[in-house]
């Protein structure tokens, strides 16, 4: 075998999303994101779109990402419309995090291949960046929060008309190293035709 297939079990099953709620002050270094990134553009990607876009904020940097996020949740938006809850929240996620990350796909300007296949493409990227920091001993979260969408945020960010921010991931160190989750049983989600079906 190629690989330790046990260990890269293990590494999979034991991915968990965990909010920056639930992480420590550590930080987490720049090679670390950088080594995360890397393999998250090994994903694979139809026609070599290459469709991700990586923004990151760190230390001083997430204090502008904070104020955009904010500001585009509010400006011009009466504030009884406003969910303070939500708001606070936003806030203190990217407050906990070590690192944040604006997650985007820059859309194939030829559209050789459709959309769906490239949101694929970035779906398999953030689970390669998931799976290192797994690895890691990294916390990740991957948050899609109403502000991505807004025209403000999109500008804040630098994109072009081809680039949408799909989300913010979060990294940092976990509280506690061990989350539990289940799946359902295979036999819930699969249908055999092995051959010999009468």
């Amino acid at each position: 075998m190629q690989y330790n297939l046990s260990e890269i079990t293990e590494l999979i099953r034991n991915r968990r999303s965990i909010a920056p709620e639930n992480y420590t002050d550590r930080q987490v270094h720049q090679e670390q994101v950088e080594l995360l990134l890397n393999n998250a553009i090994w994903a694979p990607n139809h026609g070599m779109t290459q469709p991700w876009r990586f923004v990151i904020y760190a230390k001083e940097g997430k204090d502008r990402l904070k104020e955009a996020m904010v500001q585009a949740m509010t400006h011009g938006v009466d504030p009884m419309d406003i969910n303070p809850a939500v708001l606070e929240r936003m806030q203190m996620r990217v407050n906990k995090a070590s690192v944040a990350i604006a997650i985007c796909l820059h859309r194939d300007p030829a559209a050789k291949v459709p959309e769906w296949e490239e949101v694929a493409a970035m779906g398999a990227a953030i689970q390669n960046l998931h799976l290192t920091a797994e690895a890691y001993g990294l916390a990740g979260f991957w948050a899609t929060p109403g502000v991505i969408n807004k025209a403000s945020f999109q500008d804040f960010l630098g994109l072009d008309e081809n680039t949408k921010c799909k989300g913010i991931f979060y990294l940092g160190y976990p509280v506690v190293q061990e989350y539990k989750s289940h799946r359902k049983p295979l036999e819930y989600v699969t249908k055999w035709h092995w051959g010999n079906e009468e």
